[in-house]
């Protein structure tokens, strides 16, 4: 499905959200910047506008991996990246399946996933996966679509199921893509819920933040370190 989808997938975003996705990805950036990581993982990575970002705002030393199961969404950020004139000479791309990540224990400072939690099949295995990459005391961040604030929901529902699906076939000529995102952010858990999930993987220091009305959550969420104990 997102094969399908890559090559108009960041017009797609910038015209559905009004381009407040920018905005989005941007309070992510900021959020992992004050954490001063030396190495990143960018889960989900798509065609890479998380981990461009990330080179952008931290240190040309910083090592960025972005890493993604579908192939073709790679290809649209490798592009990206051998248009810019090797302004992101630290970020690399690699294929991989967030259900069992192709990367050693304890490797990463910093790990972050914009809008791909909701496509994993198995979330618990997920997190778990990402708490084993992450080095003791790491940072997790979640940029996630949630559920909005009560007297909202009514509108919003009204577009995920009707206007989003039509606007984006008009973009990217597949409807079906975005049925399915439609009934993945409506199924999607609520802040409290994946912050107790988030806490049930052990994770501790969990914190969320609802942006743009409460569509939106921005969860930051700290290793416990135990994990890399049990893995020596």
């Amino acid at each position: 499905m997102f094969a399908r989808i890559a090559r108009r997938y960041d017009l797609a975003n910038r015209l559905l959200s009004g381009g407040v996705d920018v905005w989005w990805r941007r309070r992510l950036v900021r959020a992992v910047a004050h954490t001063h990581p030396q190495s990143v993982l960018d889960l989900a990575t798509g065609s890479g506008d998380v981990a461009f970002a990330l080179s952008r705002r931290l240190p040309a030393s910083t090592a960025i991996i972005g890493m993604d199961f579908c192939q073709p969404m790679l290809d649209e950020a490798e592009i990206k990246k051998s248009t810019a004139g090797g302004a992101y000479a630290n970020v690399a791309f690699q294929q991989g399946d967030g259900l069992a990540l192709p990367l050693e224990t304890a490797r990463f400072d910093a790990l972050t996933i914009a809008f791909g939690l909701r496509n994993m099949a198995d979330r618990a295995r997920a997190l778990a996966e990402m708490r084993r990459v992450l080095k003791p005391n790491g940072h997790l961040f979640i940029l996630e679509f949630s559920q909005p604030y009560r007297w909202f929901r009514p509108v919003y529902s009204l577009y995920l199921r009707h206007l989003l699906p039509r606007l984006a076939a008009l973009v990217t000529g597949d409807r079906h893509a975005y049925d399915y995102l439609g009934v993945s952010v409506e199924g999607f858990p609520p802040c409290p819920a994946l912050t107790n999930e988030l806490r049930t993987a052990g994770f501790r220091r969990v914190t969320a933040h609802r942006l743009t009305l409460g569509i939106v959550a921005l969860h930051h969420a700290t290793d416990s370190g135990n994990a890399q104990a049990a893995a020596a």
